[in-house]
């Protein structure tokens, strides 16, 4: 991806003549000016690492898997969230890791790490580069450098045992890639956020990724078998022995979600499937949001087994974001509150579980809208992110967040998020556009994941931090997690304190005090590790 995009250049989407309308009669955005600062024009912080220390670093992994170019410095300096790309935007100087090293082995791993304990240099792991929580910004915790540790070394596909449906996986593999190589055994992983043109294997793992095909699936975190994790102290791969045990804690817990603060994941045994031998689709809408939700309760705690369920509230469904070709052209959107259903494997099995499915969904209300809006979504749902760089340069502010709670409180907890995003943003001078969706299900609960877009007023930056906080602050009063599978990062680590405890902020210092005692990993992030 470019240092200040979601995708590449050629992915750019110009906003279409239906969103720049929609941008000046809801939102008083001129979207005919771009704002942005050319690269050259960008301004990082100066390498703090001296000649004597890049020379310790090529000993390590060899000279060629070391640099402190400015081009390989900057795409690795900020992650992916409005605020990441609102900040190259701004014209001030960006922080930046002060070398980019890529080791090849857990040996090579370890030996940095041991190096930047003993000399006081901070470790930042890097995957996809697709944090949207400030997971990867490069601070230094008080040490006198940062590293950017580069994983894409480990894209190995490894111990492949189709009889049991485990395969190993390098850490450093994107999304597409491992896929790809998964499918010359006839295999598939199928788990695809809306990150997964980018984000890597190790990055699934320690952000606990949940992808658009969880319901058929599970969470990332549901597909992990074994870690291989090197640390300051040494290497563990927890999760090794047997598919359950009763051996203890399930010491995969302590490192999914971690965030590279507790060590770095290397490879990853995860559980994969034959590829589907067939796809169904299907799209419903209904009259509100709350039948819709009511629905999709029951699905799933029937158990019907569709691979994606989503369901979108009346404001994002009037304004077609599930068709990202469509988005601001009324014509083509449906009425009131469009759900999106797919179901994946053997003909006959994809059949039945549509089946049983449709006919919960129409019991409840529901109309069904025929397959093509579903295969809209299926086409376009990786494109969405890549609008927001032409939304943020056109003046807008576009960002997204999500919670997760139980069925029984979704009406509170949407209705408290929507009028604090409202709030928040009227306060700051412009009025917003809220929108919200269904995306992940469970027995007990879902996620509700929320797309704002507003004007940019005085500091975007200053102006959507001030919101983000007041929102979260709504979500913890509600009943909602900070995060549902975005993580913690920068973002949410102010409020993981109420999120989990005191206690169980003390908990993880003393994990991390054990496997980093120097604190070189990844610091600021996930939990104020200086208690």
């Amino acid at each position: 991806m470019a240092f200040n995009l979601w995708g590449t250049p050629d992915e750019a989407r110009p906003l279409s003549p239906g969103i720049r309308r929609m941008l000046a009669s809801l939102l008083g955005v001129d979207a005919s000016r771009v704002r942005r600062v050319a690269a050259a024009d960008i301004r990082l912080s100066d390498p703090r690492l001296s000649a004597e220390d890049i020379a310790a670093l090529g000993a390590f992994v060899g000279p060629d898997h070391v640099t402190c170019d400015r081009d390989q410095r900057m795409p690795r300096a900020r992650g992916k969230s409005s605020l990441d790309l609102l900040e190259w935007r701004e014209g001030g100087v960006v922080s930046a890791p002060d070398a980019v090293v890529a080791p090849g082995t857990e040996d090579e791993v370890l030996a940095l790490l041991e190096w930047a304990s003993a000399e006081g240099v901070a470790v930042v792991p890097f995957g996809g580069g697709t944090s949207v929580v400030g997971g990867l910004t490069p601070l230094d915790g008080g040490f006198r450098g940062v590293i950017s540790l580069d994983l894409a070394r480990f894209d190995a596909v490894e111990d492949v045992d189709p009889v049991s449906g485990l395969v190993t996986l390098g850490a450093g593999l994107s999304g597409p890639h491992a896929e790809m190589l998964l499918a010359e055994h006839g295999l598939q992983l199928g788990h695809f956020p809306q990150s997964f043109p980018y984000a890597t294997i190790g990055g699934f793992a320690v952000t606990r990724s949940s992808g658009q095909n969880s319901a058929g699936y599970g969470r990332f975190d549901d597909m992990v078998r074994e870690l291989t994790v090197v640390t300051p102290r040494g290497v563990i791969h927890p999760g090794r022995q047997a598919p359950a045990t009763a051996a203890g804690p399930d010491l995969r817990e302590v490192f999914m979600g971690s965030e590279g603060t507790f060590g770095v994941v290397t490879r990853v045994r995860v559980r994969v499937h034959p590829i589907p031998e067939t796809k169904r689709y299907e799209a419903f809408t209904f009259r509100t949001f709350d039948a819709g939700v009511e629905a999709l309760r029951a699905v799933e705690q029937q158990g019907t087994g569709p691979t994606v369920i989503r369901l979108s509230d009346e404001i994002e469904s009037s304004v077609n974001l599930t068709s990202t070709d469509r988005i601001g052209e009324a014509s083509h959107a449906p009425e009131g509150c469009l759900c999106i259903t797919v179901f994946e494997g053997t003909p006959a099995h994809a059949a039945s579980r549509h089946r049983e499915t449709r006919e919960v969904l129409l019991a409840h209300g529901g109309e069904s809208a025929g397959e093509g809006p579903a295969r809209a979504w299926e086409e376009g749902r990786f494109g969405a992110p890549v609008l927001r760089d032409s939304l943020l340069d056109g003046g807008a502010l576009c960002e997204t967040l999500e919670t997760a709670t139980d069925w029984s409180n979704v009406p509170r907890l949407k209705r408290a998020v929507g009028e604090a995003l409202a709030e928040g943003l009227t306060g700051s001078g412009t009025a917003a556009l809220v929108m919200c969706h269904v995306s992940h299900v469970y027995p007990t609960g879902c996620s509700l994941y929320f797309t704002v877009v507003a004007a940019q007023n005085g500091t975007p930056v200053e102006q959507w931090r001030a919101v983000k906080t007041a929102v979260t602050g709504a979500i913890v009063d509600n009943g909602g997690t900070v995060t549902h599978h975005h993580a913690v990062g920068t973002d949410h680590m102010p409020f993981m304190g109420r999120e989990i405890g005191e206690l169980g902020v003390e908990i993880l210092r003393g994990i991390k005090r054990t496997l980093d005692p120097a604190g070189i990993l990844n610091p600021g992030k996930l939990f104020d590790a200086r208690g």
